[in-house]
């Protein structure tokens, strides 16, 4: 009788993880709607940026993340290279019908650096290090770098009427792995692949709308986006 009953608890714990990664539905898009805006201070070096995104598991409806993040930004005179020290507030929830969501501080830096190449291709690299202080959890560290790569199709350049494709894909590095309470995250965190069609409206502002490929330690998903990129 006592063997059964290890038995099934061995079982049961055995089958756990798989139980709780299987929560996500990796088959049900989801949906990113976001605004960037940057801007700078009398066209001096100093400025500042941010974005506002809200992440669902679904189209609409089911929240998975809200993002608010800002920092101030500082780019030497003669270079194309943009620093940021940041900070983000995260609130998110968990998939389906539960209400329960987890809140984060965070602290970012961040070195920008743009550059075109061949009259038509608009690179940009982006190195970011982020300390994380997550709900009942210990500090926590990330290093992620993201490469964009934006191609105008029926002008030269982006200027206002622009039709273009946008690219980007970013890796995710888990820095401090010990989260607290014996628990400890993978390594490698995700990474996101993502493709869209762009369109500059008028100066300095611009519209996305494209699909990202998520790929975290545990499931992976689409996500629909649909983005404003502003300037001023």
């Amino acid at each position: 009788m006592h063997r059964h009953i290890i038995v099934k608890v061995i079982i049961t714990l055995s089958l756990f993880p798989l139980n709780l990664f299987g929560q996500v539905d990796e088959d049900q898009p989801g949906a990113w709607y976001m605004y960037f805006w940057n801007t700078t201070i009398k066209n001096g070096p100093w400025g500042f940026q941010g974005d506002i995104q809200h992440r669902n598991w679904d189209i609409l409806g089911d929240m998975e993340q809200l993002m608010l993040r800002g920092g101030l930004t500082y780019r030497p005179a003669g270079t194309a290279i943009t620093f940021t020290l940041g900070y983000a507030h995260i609130r998110t929830g968990e998939f389906g019908e539960g209400t329960s969501i987890v809140h984060e501080n965070r602290i970012y830096q961040e070195a920008l650096f743009s550059q075109k190449i061949g009259g038509r291709f608009y690179l940009t690299h982006r190195f970011r290090y982020e300390q994380r202080f997550v709900e009942d959890q210990d500090m926590r560290t990330r290093y992620r770098y993201n490469f964009f790569l934006n191609v105008p199709l029926n002008k030269k350049d982006l200027q206002p009427g622009a039709i273009y494709l946008a690219f980007y894909n970013e890796l995710f590095i888990n820095g401090q792995r010990d989260i607290g309470n014996d628990n400890e995250v993978a390594l490698f965190d995700r990474n996101r692949v993502y493709g869209a069609i762009g369109y500059s409206l008028i100066e300095g502002l611009r519209a996305q709308l494209g699909v990202m490929r998520q790929i975290t330690d545990n499931w992976e998903k689409n996500q629909l986006q649909v983005s404003l990129h502003h300037t001023f």
